[in-house]
């Protein structure tokens, strides 16, 4: 890796929806892998795992809309940071690169919009793979009294627009750096020019990210409520990786996604949050298996 970059890897600016541009890495040949970042990353999460998987299959990483070098609309709408319209953004890059189905890989952020990639555009997602978050619907459901308090983020940005940004802007680095302390259990994870662009990044989209949240408050817990009311599954190979947060909050995580996929295979491993930079071997693995399996 050179600076903020993932080393041999193109980077491009490609049209998303509602004319959004993406910043989007671009390395490999062979099938196509997207990889999706979560909070508070960028792209450059994927780092050593997209490398990795370039040796064998074409690999587009993006900035998600509102984060990184990626265009941060303002929030003229709800549906402004949707999962729905942030996933047309991921279709309409891959289109523009001349690919009409890719495996879908997410992270946290990046995994809710790969959950509504694959429910709105199941002919074009041929595997999906999340990482350590649950659905949006899920989330919200499993998160009761005190125990809450781990996902106190949530409710901060779940607010109507105006506070929480002043809040957060008035101390944006302690707030952004928080959580790069708690989820990394090895306080090891980051090198220190990583750690410095994940938090300037983060100071700089602040209304972007938390459009984002919001919508997973809103606009985004309609869509799955929706869908669950319809019967809507992900019918694609789906796989899961994860902490085991259901043991300290009481909830089966697989039992929960196999609702939303009832062939997923559920992996737990002994990482923090940030596993695709603690152990890129482990996560790379996990998605070369997946990918592997024949579509439905």
């Amino acid at each position: 890796m050179s600076g903020t970059t993932i080393n041999d890897f193109e980077y491009r600016h490609v049209l998303g929806a509602d004319s959004v541009h993406l910043n989007v890495a671009v390395g490999g040949d062979g099938h196509p892998i997207v990889l999706l970042h979560g909070f508070p990353q960028t792209h450059l999460m994927w780092r050593h795992v997209a490398r990795e998987l370039a040796d064998r299959h074409r690999v587009i990483v993006p900035d998600l809309r509102g984060y990184g070098a990626s265009d941060k609309p303002e929030e003229a709408t709800p549906d402004t940071y949707s999962k729905r319209t942030m996933a047309l953004d991921i279709v309409s890059v891959v289109r523009e690169l001349g690919y009409e189905q890719f495996s879908l890989i997410g992270h946290d952020r990046g995994a809710l919009v790969g959950v509504r990639a694959a429910l709105d555009h199941p002919d074009m997602i041929t595997h999906l793979g999340i990482l350590d978050v649950l659905p949006t619907m899920d989330t919200w459901d499993v998160l009761h009294g005190v125990d809450a308090a781990v996902a106190w983020h949530l409710y901060l940005m779940a607010q109507p627009k105006g506070l929480p940004e002043r809040m957060i802007e008035a101390v944006a680095e302690d707030f952004f750096s928080s959580f790069l302390d708690a989820w990394d259990p090895s306080g090891t994870t980051f090198p220190p020019e990583v750690r410095r662009h994940y938090i300037d990044s983060s100071m700089h989209a602040v209304p972007s990210i938390v459009a984002d949240y919001r919508a997973t408050a809103g606009i985004d817990l309609a869509m799955d409520r929706a869908d669950r009311k319809a019967g809507a599954q992900l019918a694609m190979p789906v796989a899961v990786i994860s902490q085991d947060w259901g043991a300290r909050l009481g909830f089966d995580a697989a039992a929960l996604w196999r609702q939303w996929a009832p062939t997923a295979t559920y992996q737990p491993i002994d990482a923090g949050h940030f596993m695709a930079e603690e152990k890129p071997t482990d996560v790379t693995a996990f998605i070369l298996d997946l990918v592997q399996r024949t579509p439905a």
